[in-house]
């Protein structure tokens, strides 16, 4: 994959935006929130100077209301750790980095920081906000120059180089903290991805019903590959542990579950069609700009709505979840 392509998300904030449809990254956001608060706390401590700048690097960022939900939570917990005196509050600037492919629609996400300046007022921490187009899969800063990375549901995009470079060549501050949030597999097997692997079968399966209808060349299909892998968290802690760069803080894995808008604890899905329509708008989101670049935009509306029946359909037989993993992490002291 050349640099500057790759996974996308759809633009905008209409109806297919991946603004619009980004419910299960934002789950998982919440779900991690008590992690994040911790690692920044950790780090108010570590900022001994008088006047101080905490840099934050967001690794695939996208755009919409979780890129500021990610800046809000880092600006809150800051408060929260630095609340003896408004003196003290004030002398920790924060400096975010929003970082994504070139193909990101940072404008979406420039012209959303308004909200936060209005959310905010005089009382909010002193911040700035970059944005930093790039791939992460090379070095995007200064060595010893950011403080906190945060990433959620991007690392398991791959680019044309292995997440391994990324964990190699990244050069954190001293007391550097990491917290990665990303899709993995429960099963070591390495051929067994799960319910993740079987919801990408499924686009396969409704890709395949449009070459048996003459709308796509089976060449085509036969040559689409999906930049993605899945890491259980036994292989991602023998990475982590091989580098020897970071020590291991917290790992875990949870569950969610496929339809976005479905937050129950229950086996059951109550209703089929409604639940494959969620799971599309989700996914349509997240590929339509990669389908789009192989396949062509004509068949966008007829393959999700394709996918939509063959979701609903295998939902039937059971409810499926995703399995996320979330890591975090601190530069190890040599």
């Amino acid at each position: 994959m050349k640099e500057g392509s790759g996974v996308r998300m759809v633009t905008g904030n209409g109806e297919n935006s991946y603004a619009a449809n980004s419910r299960l990254q934002e789950r998982a956001i919440l779900e991690t929130r008590p992690v994040l608060h911790k690692a920044i706390e950790e780090l108010c401590t570590s900022l001994s100077a008088r006047r101080s700048t905490m840099v934050v690097a967001d690794l695939g960022c996208s755009s919409g209301p979780n890129t500021l939900r990610v800046v809000c939570e880092v600006i809150g917990a800051v408060q929260f750790y630095t609340r003896k005196s408004e003196e003290e509050r004030r002398a920790v600037e924060v400096q975010f980095f929003l970082n994504d492919l070139p193909g990101n629609d940072f404008n979406l996400v420039f012209r959303s920081l308004e909200q936060l300046e209005d959310l905010g007022g005089n009382e909010t921490q002193p911040y700035y906000v970059a944005g930093l187009p790039g791939s992460y899969y090379r070095k995007l800063f200064p060595s010893r120059s950011v403080h906190f990375f945060h990433s959620s549901y991007s690392l398991m995009w791959r680019s044309k180089c292995i997440v391994r470079c990324q964990y190699t060549r990244t050069k954190i501050s001293y007391a550097g903290r990491m917290l990665l949030t990303f899709l993995g597999r429960k099963s070591e097997e390495m051929m067994m991805h799960g319910d993740v692997s079987t919801l990408f079968e499924l686009v396969a399966k409704s890709l395949q019903s449009l070459v048996l209808k003459g709308r796509v060349e089976k060449k085509k299909l036969d040559s689409f590959n999906l930049p993605y892998y899945a890491p259980s968290v036994k292989e991602m802690k023998a990475l982590i542990n091989e580098t020897k760069l970071f020590d291991i803080e917290h790992v875990r894995l949870f569950e969610s579950n496929w339809d976005p808008q479905d937050d129950s604890e229950s086996d059951v899905v109550l209703d089929f069609a409604s639940s494959g329509a969620n799971v599309a708008k989700c996914i349509r989101a997240v590929l339509e700009p990669l389908i789009a670049d192989h396949f062509g935009d004509d068949i966008i509306e007829e393959l999700f709505v394709v996918y939509a029946s063959v979701v609903a359909k295998h939902l039937e037989k059971a409810k499926a979840k995703y399995p996320i993993i979330v890591a975090s992490l601190k530069k190890a002291i040599h």
